[in-house]
């Protein structure tokens, strides 16, 4: 790992009988976008908030910028002021009886910077996130847009080398919230600060991280790059998690055929790319919905069409197999009606087999590092 990066090792924490984070360990280099990515109450704010130095942590390791900040086996705990990172929260977290000028340089009030110094930051931050003019304005006499606009101002002003964000964007609306990650994106490229953003929407991780870990019950079950986590997901959990519609899924049981196996199901026979030498493995085969295809009722297996959901830029197309309700993602213009049959082919290569029981990717091999948890 590059000495400017950031690692995590065997890092965890419980609030009483309940392990919030559990030997969690993730290495990104220098520079990197990082997504803690998962659902509501998996760890990923605790995890975030140790690395802030706003949880002591239990057990474990973390080093910034080549430096330890915490190791309970040195016994060290660096103070959250002394760690060089800059925060964002949910809530934005500005003070109300503070302009906007003021909230922003309060930050280097603090270390007792001179006014001119701290005038220039300000104004430069000011003009870099488009919000000159509103400087003598109170939070309250902001939209939400301009609101969290300060709070990464007031960030930007400090030049932290690690930025910290927990759900920034969640209390903005839709069209709002697709400008801010483009905003966000830009940031920290200009930056070149070391990131890790805390989130639930997979659309915020896919589109501006470098790195993803997804994380489940406290655990890390993947990391990887976004397209790493969305093409090879490591189990069933990342699979299932990370999509939209959800990935497909059917079970069955891998068999023989002509030097391969084939995925064996109650719906039928389904050709793999996956070596003989994996026939009799039980499994559950996953494809994503824009990778299915469907064509005359004559080809493939037989289907009957659920429903047609028109989207605009894409439809989906819902129909039942093997007693599960899948989905088809196109953007091609479909004619299809609820009640029609169709025939439905799934390409060979883009069918991804897990152990039914461990629910751990077998095939094709898992892409991206996997974290193993020993708690």
């Amino acid at each position: 790992m590059s000495d400017d990066g950031l690692e995590v090792r065997g890092l965890s924490k419980r609030f009483g009988d309940v392990p919030a984070v559990a030997d969690a360990s993730v290495t990104v280099p220098a520079g990197a976008f990082l997504t803690l990515l998962g659902p509501s109450g998996c760890g990923k704010t605790t995890l975030l908030r140790m690395l802030a130095g706003l949880e002591f942590p239990d057990a474990g390791l973390i080093r910034m910028g080549g430096r330890t900040v915490f190791s309970d086996r040195e016994g060290l705990f660096v103070p959250p002021g002394e760690r060089g990172v800059g925060l964002v929260f949910q809530s934005y977290a500005l003070w109300p009886h503070m302009t906007v000028f003021e909230n922003m340089a309060f930050g280097l009030r603090v270390r007792r910077q001179d006014r001119a110094t701290i005038a220039e930051a300000v104004r430069g931050a000011l003009a870099y996130m488009q919000l000159e003019g509103l400087e003598g304005r109170y939070p309250q006499e902001l939209s939400g847009g301009q609101q969290q606009r300060v709070a990464l101002a007031r960030m930007l002003v400090a030049r932290p080398k690690v930025f910290l964000m927990d759900e920034p964007l969640s209390n903005l609306d839709a069209r709002l919230r697709m400008d801010m990650r483009g905003e966000l994106k830009r940031i920290h490229r200009d930056a070149s600060a070391t990131t890790v953003y805390v989130t639930h929407d997979q659309a915020e991780a896919l589109t501006m991280a470098t790195h993803v870990a997804v994380m489940r019950a406290g655990r890390i079950e993947q990391v990887g790059s976004p397209r790493e986590i969305y093409r090879r997901p490591a189990s069933l959990f990342v699979a299932d998690f990370v999509g939209s519609p959800g990935i497909n899924r059917i079970a069955g049981r891998l068999v023989a055929e002509g030097g391969v196996a084939a995925l064996e199901t109650p719906a039928g026979r389904f050709p793999t790319t996956a070596p003989a030498n994996l026939a009799g493995r039980e499994v559950v085969g996953a494809v994503r919905p824009e990778d299915l295809e469907l064509s005359e009722p004559d080809g493939g297996h037989r289907v009957e069409v659920y429903a047609v959901l028109p989207g605009g830029g894409e439809t989906v197309v819902q129909f039942h197999l093997g007693g599960e309700r899948w989905s088809l993602k196109t953007s091609k213009e479909v004619a299809w009606e609820a009640g029609t049959w169709r025939g439905l082919s799934v390409p060979p290569h883009v069918l991804l087999l897990y152990d039914r029981e461990s629910e751990r990717l077998i095939h094709p091999a898992p892409a991206g590092r996997k974290v193993e948890s020993h708690g």
